[in-house]
């Protein structure tokens, strides 16, 4: 076993999925390291869907203006070191290693002293911090794991921080109402921060509001300070006309599908102008926010891997994301067949997601993915056919097996023509990761 492949294993020995929202431990972790994340300046993202998405719009965005940059997002599609990138391209296996060796005897110290250790994400969190301060980096984009001010990324206390839409999901730990959740995720924003938030539903603004109140912070809001003026479908994406907070970007094009994209899009420009001070009175150069933006990409995002037929991955797992997910494929899709092949985790609220699928998906093959926490095949299944009825639901015990069931399903009667077929393999991020690493090999 190589020593990356140790470094692999040591970090799920400490539970992959297991929670323990326990900012102290990684505080004295901080410490002990020398309070890395003080060594640069940080933009913090919470909410419910589109964090990743934003943070890569950010991340592309601020490389564009010739800055190092950090990034950190979660979960990730194949390997740890996407969740630790490095001026947009994931930490190599050296670096990794080196990182961890550098933090790991300092988390041994702690968990020494502690009833429960350290969690595999408050680990990655600290790797990340400290390395982004080794590279060094002028700017860190991070992205919370869940929640917000309980989450260990929370530690950064960012002078810019980016809400992006809010809505129902991780109810039992965040809370069963809009409002629980708002209110958990304004614990990113500290004293004298500058929020960017995307649109928000009353509920879920009024916490942020006041929660800014409370702390002296300013907020720019979606549909009052910036926003998406115009967008248009075009190949291989979109093109935007963006109302920033420095004045109107035309002609963006994006590479990603569906208007939530361009919601984030809005969010991300406006966040990069916060940081950079511009306003009113400074707009950014035109031309390199569109050499940003050309250059994002957002994998597991309606994301095309195969054709004929089109194989899209997409790790809508809540019925907001689904959604967005169900909107854009009926704008720029418009499949005369789609087969979905859907495998989630247990705790999600899979009939709102399948209620919104039904109308675009003409089958639905269910399976399971690899989460110790994924629902059951047969669970899935009932729920399927209650929502589908029995014709329309294939059952596959296993992905490679799903997918193919998929094809045969899409391909069926239609002699060779292919054209507007299509197979959507969704449900978690998990199910993505599990298809992707088939289908991209």
């Amino acid at each position: 076993m190589s020593r990356y492949d140790e470094v692999g294993a040591a970090l799920e020995q400490r539970g992959f999925t297991r929670m323990d929202f326990d900012l102290q431990k990684i505080r004295d972790l901080m410490d002990v390291l020398g309070s890395p994340q003080r060594a640069y300046p940080a933009i913090h993202l919470t909410g419910t869907n589109g964090k990743t998405s934003t943070a890569r719009m950010i991340d592309a965005l601020l490389r564009a203006h010739g800055l190092h940059t950090g990034r950190y997002t979660s979960p990730h599609l194949e390997t740890v070191r996407e969740r630790i990138s490095l001026d947009g391209e994931p930490i190599s296996e050296d670096r990794l290693v080196a990182t961890y060796e550098e933090v790991a005897p300092l988390a041994a110290l702690v968990d020494a002293r502690v009833a429960e250790p350290l969690t595999y994400f408050d680990m990655t969190t600290a790797m990340a911090y400290a390395a982004f301060a080794d590279a060094p980096v002028d700017i860190a984009v991070v992205e919370v794991g869940l929640g917000g001010a309980e989450d260990a990324t929370n530690v950064i206390e960012a002078g810019v921080c980016v809400i992006t839409p809010i809505g129902l999901d991780h109810t039992e730990w965040l809370g069963d109402t809009i409002e629980d959740i708002a209110w958990a995720k304004a614990g990113i924003i500290h004293a004298g921060a500058t929020v960017v938030s995307a649109a928000q539903t009353e509920e879920a603004m009024r916490p942020l509001l006041e929660h800014c109140a409370q702390v002296g912070a300013t907020i720019a809001r979606e549909g009052s300070e910036f926003g998406v003026m115009r967008r248009s479908i075009a190949v291989g994406g979109q093109v935007l006309s963006l109302q920033g907070l420095g004045g109107v970007y035309e002609d963006v094009f994006l590479p990603l599908h569906g208007a939530h994209q361009a919601q984030n899009a809005a969010v991300a420009l406006a966040a990069v102008e916060a940081f950079l001070g511009a306003g009113a009175h400074k707009q950014l150069d035109p031309d390199l926010v569109r050499e940003g933006f050309a250059g994002v990409d957002s994998p597991g995002r309606l994301e095309r891997v195969r054709s004929a037929p089109a194989i899209l991955l997409d790790g809508a797992h809540n019925p907001h994301g689904m959604a967005a997910t169900v909107s854009a494929l009926e704008e720029e899709f418009a499949f005369r067949r789609l087969v979905a092949v859907v495998a989630v985790l247990a705790d999600k609220d899979v009939s709102g997601l399948l209620d919104l699928l039904e109308p675009v998906a003409d089958r639905i093959v269910v399976t399971r993915n690899s989460s110790a926490r994924a629902m059951p095949v047969e669970e899935l299944a009932q729920q399927a056919t209650t929502v589908f009825g029995e014709e329309r639901v294939t059952v596959a015990q296993t992905m490679p097996d799903a997918i193919e069931e998929a094809v045969v399903l899409a391909e069926a009667d239609l002699d060779g023509e292919l054209s507007g077929v299509g197979v959507l393999i969704t449900g978690s991020i998990v199910t993505v990761a599990d298809a992707r690493k088939l289908l991209k090999r």
